[in-house]
């Protein structure tokens, strides 16, 4: 535990001067290079300065309750690897493949995880905050949510694999550095044998994209290959629109963070049903009651979308 909690044990450390070095470098490169001649045909999001200090706020704070999520999973995690997971398949942690396994692992279970916050309202709650900037760079990418709690029953079946507990967030560690640089409108296509398999800023900005065609896709943490098996995957045709349906119209981080727990209460205290309580915390963002009229105050940010 005092390793786990050690953070100069956890590779975001090292990675964050890099991560504010590359902010400042797309800021210098927005404001320098010609916006006329850009990777998308159109003028570049950019940043907005009360946009990404809200972003950064967010991402700051979120370290507190990361660090919760992880003292309260190790205990579980290494509860059931040292008095459950059979000796026979626990894996040797000195070797390359055992490491190759393991990203592969924590990558799929991010898809899954992903793909759930996405879907079930509950779970979107929590997450939708990471999607309310209208904007897309990497001051974004630190945009993250305060509510994690639902990346623990992902994770949970690693150790019953015969995976280490401390490997696993040393594995997250670097997943999540590789998403950041995802987080840019800087970056064009890259050669498509990277395309096929990599999740790319193209292939992000698709996730980050509040159009139709765009919603719930591409939920790749490192390799996009999930997606392109499990049908979640669409290619970036046309610049998004980056944010909510909905536009959450505030920069307060508590709002941004709870507002749609507040709409959940609200729901499934108004609701008749209990099938209809069930929908609001479990139906997909969006989900109403059939023939259900809506309160003007508590309208979904966003229209159901089929399950796909």
């Amino acid at each position: 535990m005092h390793e786990l909690l050690d953070p100069m044990k956890n590779p975001v450390t090292y990675a964050v001067p890099f991560f504010l070095i590359t902010i400042v470098i797309e800021l210098a490169a927005l404001k320098w290079l010609d916006h006329d001649d850009n990777v998308l045909g159109a003028a570049r999001t950019g940043y907005q300065g009360r946009d990404a200090r809200t972003s950064m706020g967010m991402g700051l704070i979120s370290l507190a309750f990361s660090l919760a999520l992880k003292v309260g999973s190790f205990l579980v995690y290494n509860a059931v690897f040292v008095y459950v997971t059979p000796d026979a398949i626990k894996m040797p942690t000195d070797t390359w493949w055992y490491w190759v396994l393991l990203i592969l692992g924590v990558d799929f279970a991010f898809y899954c995880s992903h793909r759930f916050v996405h879907r079930v309202n509950i779970g979107w709650a929590a997450h939708q905050a990471h999607h309310s900037s209208e904007y897309m760079n990497f001051a974004t990418a630190l945009r993250q949510k305060w509510n994690p709690w639902f990346e623990f029953f992902f994770w949970l079946p690693l150790p019953f694999l015969g995976f280490a507990p401390w490997t696993i967030y040393v594995a997250f560690g670097f997943n999540l550095i590789y998403q950041f640089f995802t987080h840019t409108e800087m970056i064009g296509k890259l050669p498509r044998p990277i395309e096929l398999v990599m999740n790319t800023p193209s292939h992000h900005r698709v996730h980050h994209g509040s159009d139709p065609e765009y919603l719930d896709k591409n939920y790749a943490g490192i390799f996009i290959i999930w997606d392109r098996m499990l049908g979640t995957f669409v290619e970036e045709k046309q610049k998004p629109t980056y944010g909510l349906t909905k536009p959450v119209e505030t920069y307060n981080m508590i709002k941004l963070q709870y507002g749609d727990y507040a709409q959940i209460v609200h729901n499934v205290r108004a609701a008749d049903t209990v099938r209809d309580k069930l929908g609001y915390l479990f139906g997909p963002p969006g989900w109403q009651p059939p023939g259900h009229q809506g309160d003007p105050e508590f309208e979904p940010i966003r229209p159901p979308t089929p399950v796909a």
